[in-house]
C-alpha cells in the first residue's frame, strides 16, 4: 500500500473519481457496476469523490491512493469537442499517468470525448458502457486477472462494439 493512510480492514478499496463537467453520471454508472461484483462490501468497498473537471482527476486519484488506501482508482471524465479540450485532455492524461507512477498503483483513465457521437442517445450509451466496463476491469484487475488474460488480443473495446481479433496471416 502507498504511504499515507492505512487501510484498517482486510477489504480492498476501489476508488471512483468523477467530474461535475461530464454530461453523464459516469461515477454513478461505475459504482452501480461495482455493486454488482461478487464480494461488494465484503471483500472490497468503493471510495468515491467528485471533482470539478478532468484536470482535477490526477490529484484526487493520488489522494485516494495515499490517504484512503485505494488499491486501484477509476478516473472518469468528459473532454469537450474543441481543440483546446483535446489538448487539456492530453495534459490530464499525462497527470493520471504520472500519479500512477508516483504511487505504483493503477489508475484507469475513462474519458468520453463529447464529439465521439453526434446523437445524444448514442453518446449516453458510450458513457454508460465505458464507465461500467472500466469499473469491471478494475474489479478484474484486483480479483480476477484471468478475466483480462482471457480477453487479450480479442479487440475488446469499452464504449463501442468490440473490434474483434485479427486472423493470423
Amino acid at each position: 500500500m502507498a504511504k499515507g493512510k492505512k487501510n484498517k480492514t482486510s477489504r480492498r478499496r476501489i476508488g471512483v473519481v468523477d467530474t461535475m463537467f461530464a454530461r453523464y453520471d459516469m461515477g454513478g454508472a461505475a459504482r452501480a457496476e461495482l455493486a454488482e461484483c461478487p464480494g461488494y462490501n465484503q471483500d472490497f468497498e468503493v471510495i468515491s469523490q467528485t471533482v470539478p473537471g478532468f484536470k482535477d482527476l490526477a490529484v484526487a486519484a493520488k489522494n485516494m491512493i495515499e490517504r484512503e488506501g485505494c488499491n486501484i482508482v477509476v478516473a472518469l471524465g468528459m473532454p469537450g469537442g474543441a481543440p483546446i479540450d483535446k489538448q487539456c485532455a492530453h495534459e490530464a492524461s499525462q497527470g493520471l499517468m504520472q500519479a500512477q507512477l508516483m504511487t505504483s498503483t493503477p489508475i484507469l483513465e475513462v474519458f468520453v470525448h463529447e464529439d465521439e457521437a453526434d446523437d445524444p442517445a448514442v453518446l449516453a450509451r458510450v458513457f454508460e458502457n465505458r464507465s461500467r466496463s472500466h469499473a469491471r476491469n478494475a474489479y478484474w484487475m484486483l480479483f480476477e486477472p484471468e478475466q483480462l488474460a482471457r480477453r487479450a488480443g480479442q479487440g475488446v473495446r469499452q464504449g463501442f462494439e468490440d473490434a474483434g481479433p485479427l486472423a493470423p496471416s
